[in-house]
């Protein structure tokens, strides 16, 4: 079963890396599909987000991009809660619940709101306020499920014109790999890690994405891509629906 799920990263890794993204909920959600062990689940995800945002990450500090008064107040407590949130021992019906609400929100953003233009100027302490509400709350979702947020904090940073879209899409890669570390530490603090399952699937999404940024041949959109992995989560939605009912 590994390997079949490593060949089905390889090619989400693929395909979102050329177009800059990195694929983590779509990872989450296949994982659920393929009934991993529930608990694997996040651990692995956050690997993989490790893996996928390494490169990515330090592009952006290379190239200047990174712009640590708009990115420190969503770290001072997303990586408290996201080693909260890998630290809690939720049951298998409580975890199922959370990554589903997290899918369904996920889903509703790329497919009803992908498309929304708000822009609201947020000042002085509403925006540290904001970025630490919003840190922690992403922070413990990435511990707790896996999914790193970056798929909400980029569009929400434009939005609400807190820094330029280079300058989100850098806070959104360094946010995304600094909580998956916090994340897998909690993590393997108590056990929930089997490198048997993350090195085949580390090993994929490390070749796609290489692969998929070198040839950049792909002619999609990342918003297409979004639409398209968007399949993925309304299926792991149905499975996840099944099992619950």
């Amino acid at each position: 079963m590994e390997y079949v799920i490593a060949a089905l990263f390889f090619f989400v890794a693929l395909i979102y890396s050329s177009v800059g993204l990195g694929g983590g909920s779509s990872y989450a959600a296949i994982m659920a599909i393929f009934d991993v062990n529930y608990v694997l689940i996040p651990t692995t995800s956050l690997v993989l987000n490790v893996a996928v945002t390494s490169f990515g990450a330090a592009n952006f500090w290379w190239g200047g991009h990174v712009n640590w008064r708009l990115i420190a107040p969503f770290l001072v407590s997303s990586i408290p809660m996201a080693y909260l949130g890998g630290s809690v021992a939720l049951s298998k019906q409580g975890f199922y619940i959370l990554l589903l609400f997290t899918l369904v929100t996920l889903a509703i953003r790329i497919y009803f709101f992908d498309t929304l233009r708000i822009s609201l100027k947020l000042e002085g302490a509403q925006k540290v306020v904001f970025s630490v509400v919003l840190g922690g709350a992403l922070g413990f979702i990435a511990g707790a499920v896996g999914i790193g947020g970056g798929i909400y904090l980029v569009p929400l940073i434009v939005m609400f014109s807190l820094g330029t879209e280079k300058e989100a899409a850098a806070t959104g890669s360094i946010f995304i790999w600094v909580n998956s570390v916090a994340g897998i530490f909690s993590r393997m603090q108590r056990g929930a890690f089997s490198m048997e399952l993350i090195l085949p699937l580390v090993a994929a999404v490390v070749a796609g994405g290489f692969l998929g940024s070198y040839m950049g041949s792909f002619r999609f959109s990342p918003r297409t891509i979004q639409k398209l992995m968007g399949i993925v989560l309304i299926a792991a939605i149905v499975f996840l629906l099944r099992r619950l009912l």
